[in-house]
C-alpha cells in the first residue's frame, strides 16, 4: 500500500467516523423519548400504594356541576381496596377495587360521580386521593361533551357543549353544512 492509498483510506475512515458520530450524537444530546413514562392520552396517571390509576379524567358540563370520574384503577395487592376521591366543596366518591383486579370507570356499573367538579372544562382541578393509610393530591383534567367520546360520560341531566358543525339552522339543507370528522372511542383510547 503506497502513501496515496493510505491517505485515502485514512480520509475514508475519518468520514465514516464523523458520519457515525453525527448519527449517534443525537442520542447523547437529546433525551430518549422511550425512557420517559408519561400519560399518552387526555387523562393523568398516579400510583397510590398498591393502586395504579390510569387515564383519569373528570367529565363535566361546568365548574359548579357534577363531574364523572373516568379511567381505570388497578389493584396489585392480594386484598380488596377502596379508592376515595375528594373533590371541591366536599364532593366525594368511593371506588371499590377487588384484589389482583381492575375497575374500569368507563362502564355504567362503575360510575364514580363527584357532586361538584370545582373547575371549568379545560382546566385542571386538584383532588385528594386516598386508599387505606396512603393519600396524595392529583391534578386531573376536566373535559366536557364537546368531544364525542366524552358525551356519554356527562353526568345525568348535563347537556353537551356544541361543537363546530353540530348546530343547524331551521330550513337549511344538510348539504349546506360542512361536517368535520370526529374521533371514535377506539381512536381516543376510551
Amino acid at each position: 500500500m503506497n502513501r496515496v492509498q493510505r491517505g485515502k483510506l485514512a480520509m475514508a475512515a475519518v468520514a465514516i467516523g464523523a458520519g457515525l458520530l453525527s448519527v449517534t450524537g443525537c442520542g447523547y444530546i437529546n433525551a430518549q423519548q422511550t425512557s420517559h413514562q408519561y400519560a399518552a392520552s387526555d387523562g393523568v396517571k398516579a400510583d397510590l400504594g398498591s393502586l395504579q390509576l390510569r387515564n383519569i379524567v373528570i367529565v363535566s358540563a361546568g365548574a359548579d356541576k357534577p363531574g364523572r370520574v373516568i379511567g381505570a384503577v388497578f389493584n396489585q395487592s392480594s386484598s380488596d381496596a377502596t379508592l376515595v376521591i375528594d373533590g371541591a366543596n366536599g364532593a366525594q366518591t368511593s371506588i371499590p377495587v377487588k384484589a389482583k383486579s381492575q375497575t374500569y370507570l368507563n362502564e355504567d356499573s362503575d360510575a364514580a360521580v363527584l357532586s361538584s367538579t370545582g373547575g371549568a372544562p379545560g382546566s385542571l382541578v386538584t383532588v385528594s386521593i386516598s386508599s387505606g393509610s396512603a393519600s396524595s393530591k392529583l391534578k386531573v383534567p376536566v373535559m366536557d361533551g364537546s368531544l364525542v367520546e366524552y358525551q356519554k360520560y356527562l353526568p345525568a341531566g348535563a347537556t353537551p357543549t356544541a361543537t363546530p358543525g353540530s348546530t343547524s339552522t331551521e330550513g337549511a339543507h344538510e348539504s349546506d353544512h360542512a361536517t368535520e370528522p370526529t374521533a371514535t372511542p377506539s381512536e381516543s383510547g376510551h
